[in-house]
């Protein structure tokens, strides 16, 4: 076994480098400002406010606004951890001010901020896209029904959690208010669609997309919002580069040790290992899901997904399973981490803006962690869940 020091430093720095130096990976710092740029462009509130006015005469209103903001913003940022900042920042204080419970608040926003990994442009769908070498558009489109899904779960208890404790109703809007606040934020709502639409047409790729995501919340929050000014830009631009900098070196690293795993051959002793254990096909990726969970708990999505991709989709293609529902099977897996201690970035974002403490958080996390263990088990052994929008 060899360790990185046994390797010359230049080693080390090249496989680094190689990490990362990726035309695909480009995407994520772009698809990182678009999200800065969505929350200080006015582009956050139009949705939320788009969301409100679809659901303002059911009880629980606003627990309803959190999650169909998080399917929106999932479709814009692709970051389950920078949705849940954006979300709860506006909507704690108010569900508060209404009487929700602050366990409840907080634990729906990590969950349905979580959403953003899931939907579509999902930054870690793009990683897993270059890891594997599958299509990154078929791996966003593949993504729409397991994300609608587990938001209508969410709102699913969500409703009867409403009912229980006697949440608050919101005013219901007319047809006349409803199309004012869709004709508001009409321009918010076309991000996503443009993004998703544009990749999958051919239009650009990927990563051009994240450009366009980024050029295109400039002209909406600069010139038709006009709540983005000129001197914002040196804190987006920061916030933006810190985060990309930190999931880089993440990428880096982790690539590094992959290799050294690669090199020691230690990924395919592990994938044999799997595969003496049984020779049922859902046994095995039942495994792997406890696996993938376990993981979770300890790793962030981005290193987690270099990490075990040349460990598990080895087993993956020998079980015959296609590689876009395998990397949903991966991402949903390393989604509920988001919201697992004691790596569960999501939740602590959500705790620190709540200030609910972390044990409190963790145990009213569980039901809507149940609804996406469902929603796993249906990727898992119902393929069409993920494969009935992909070409071929």
């Amino acid at each position: 076994m060899y360790f990185v020091a046994d390797y010359p430093m230049q080693v080390v720095v090249q496989r680094m480098f190689a990490g990362v130096d990726s035309f695909p990976l480009m995407a994520i710092p772009f698809f990182m400002l678009a999200g800065s740029l969505m929350e200080k462009g006015g582009i956050t509130s139009r949705i939320i406010g788009f969301a409100l006015s679809l659901v303002g005469g059911f009880r629980g209103a606003l627990a309803h606004v959190v999650t169909i903001a998080g399917v929106i913003m999932g479709g814009i940022s692709g970051s389950g951890v920078a949705d849940t900042a954006a979300i709860g920042t506006i909507m704690v204080p108010e569900m508060s001010k209404r009487g929700y419970h602050l366990p409840f608040s907080a634990a729906l926003i990590a969950a349905s901020g979580s959403i953003g990994l899931i939907i579509p442009p999902s930054i870690a769908m793009i990683l897993y896209g270059v890891a594997s070498g599958s299509s990154i558009g078929d791996l966003f489109m593949a993504g729409f029904l397991p994300g609608v899904l587990i938001a209508a779960g969410f709102m699913l208890i969500s409703s009867v959690i409403a009912k229980k404790r006697n949440y608050p109703t919101e005013p219901p809007m007319t047809g006349e208010q409803r199309w004012v606040s869709f004709r508001e934020s009409i321009w918010a709502l076309m991000m996503p669609v443009i993004i998703i639409v544009g990749i999958r047409m051919g239009v650009f790729t990927p990563t051009e997309g994240g450009v366009v995501a980024a050029v295109y919340a400039i002209v909406i929050g600069k010139f038709v919002y006009k709540e983005l000014d000129w001197g914002d830009f040196p804190e987006i631009l920061s916030e933006a580069t810190a985060s990309t900098a930190v999931i880089s070196f993440l990428i880096a690293t982790a690539s590094l040790f992959g290799w050294l795993l690669a090199s020691e051959q230690i990924p395919q002793q592990i994938s044999d290992g799997i595969l003496s254990l049984s020779s049922n096909k859902y046994v095995i990726l039942l495994m792997i899901n406890i696996l993938l969970l376990i993981v979770g708990m300890f790793l962030d999505s981005g290193p987690a997904i270099i990490l075990l991709v040349p460990v598990l989709v080895p087993v993956a293609q020998s079980l015959d399973v296609n590689l876009t529902q395998f990397g949903l099977l991966m991402v949903v897996n390393l989604t509920i981490g988001l919201l697992t201690p004691p790596v569960g970035t999501a939740l602590y974002v959500a705790s620190n803006i709540s200030k609910v403490p972390l044990a409190r958080l963790s145990s009213a996390v569980m039901p809507f962690i149940g609804v996406m263990l469902f929603v796993l088990g249906l990727i898992t052994y119902v393929p069409q869940m993920t494969l009935w929008a992909i070409k071929g």
